[in-house]
């Protein structure tokens, strides 16, 4: 009776084990969460935190440049700066850019209101990011910049 007992254990632990190979909404994140996980070129991440330095623009942090962060929202480069940077960047990295126009994102022109979130309230606290993408859509991200080095042209 004992074997049976511990055989009956065995399997009712494997039960209760999670099983994640067949499991759609895992399969789904992983894949989301891995696509989030690429990192950034390390060149461009360099020229990135090069050309804020050099204008003396944000001090930015290596590490918290992502796919996702935003050029003109998170790096404050909007207006005439971000045609100078993307002049800087396709000079260095050997991009065409002569198919670039803003129509495909919109011109970043900037907000008033993300300016004085970021004076009043700085911006390094997660809810004042949240405020600030609520009041302003980001325009151009590093992953364009990304996919341009990788192609060779930015579009």
């Amino acid at each position: 009776m004992r074997i049976y007992g511990n055989l009956f254990l065995k399997i009712m632990y494997s039960m209760m084990q999670p099983n994640f190979k067949n499991d759609v909404l895992y399969n789904t994140w992983s894949k989301l969460y891995s696509i989030k996980m690429e990192e950034v070129l390390p060149p461009l991440k360099e020229f990135i935190v090069d050309y804020c330095n050099r204008y003396k623009l944000n001090h930015v942090d290596p590490g918290s440049l992502n796919l996702d962060t935003s050029i003109d929202l998170d790096l404050d480069i909007f207006d005439i700066e971000i045609d100078l940077f993307l002049a800087d960047f396709a000079d260095q990295f050997k991009v065409d850019q002569s198919k670039f126009t803003w129509y495909k994102y919109g011109y970043p022109k900037g907000s008033t209101r993300v300016r004085m979130i970021k004076i009043m309230f700085g911006y390094n606290s997660t809810w004042a990011k949240q405020l600030a993408l609520y009041c302003y859509k980001p325009k151009f991200k590093i992953s364009n910049l990304q996919d341009a080095v990788k192609t060779g042209r930015l579009l």
